[in-house]
């Protein structure tokens, strides 16, 4: 079972294993209320009641997609510090210590590492572009959804997921992110 340890930080398995159980909460709470006439739903039809149920889930979707991209940040700036900061001879390591000795903690995620991983290992760059375009989905997320939602790409837990489960199997990590 995943778990309770001091970190703060979660796993793609327990953030998959949260959501996991906030939608079944979900749906077995509000059917129980649906079923028991609760007044919160007086006058609503069988397909309203589903209508909100579904809206409700698809909350809970977006809010677990939105973790699985922090992990997956905090996973790339935890390995670029550790490379940057331990002075290993790799040349990605040597890369990301030239632009730490400048910027520390203020790197810019997408300008900077990222680019910076394409740079060295070329075979990446797609899937980097499939992770550029879901930080423009996160980006949505975390301003408010004030502006239309970005369309290009599938952005739901389930395939933002696999694409975290992909970067995770395709970048060659020197701090290794938890993975339970």
């Amino acid at each position: 079972m995943a778990g309770t340890s001091d970190r703060e930080g979660q796993s793609l398995a327990e953030i998959a294993e949260y959501h996991n159980d906030a939608v079944d909460a979900l749906t077995f709470f509000l059917q129980a209320l649906w079923e028991q006439k609760d007044s919160r739903f007086f006058g609503c039809s069988l397909a309203e009641f589903k209508g909100l149920l579904r809206n409700r889930i698809r909350e809970t979707d977006l809010r677990s997609s939105f973790a699985v991209l922090a992990a997956l940040e905090a996973a790339l700036r935890n390995d670029y510090e550790f490379r940057a900061t331990k002075r290993r001879k790799d040349a990605l390591s040597r890369a990301f210590r030239k632009i730490y000795r400048k910027k520390r903690e203020r790197v810019q995620f997408d300008e900077d590492l990222l680019d910076l991983w394409v740079q060295h290992y070329p075979g990446l760059r797609r899937v980097v572009g499939e992770l550029r375009g879901a930080l423009h989905f996160r980006h949505w997320l975390a301003h408010g959804r004030s502006w239309e939602r970005p369309v290009h790409g599938r952005f739901d837990f389930v395939n933002i997921y696999h694409l975290a489960e992909l970067l995770f199997a395709e970048f060659e990590f020197v701090l290794k992110p938890p993975t339970c």
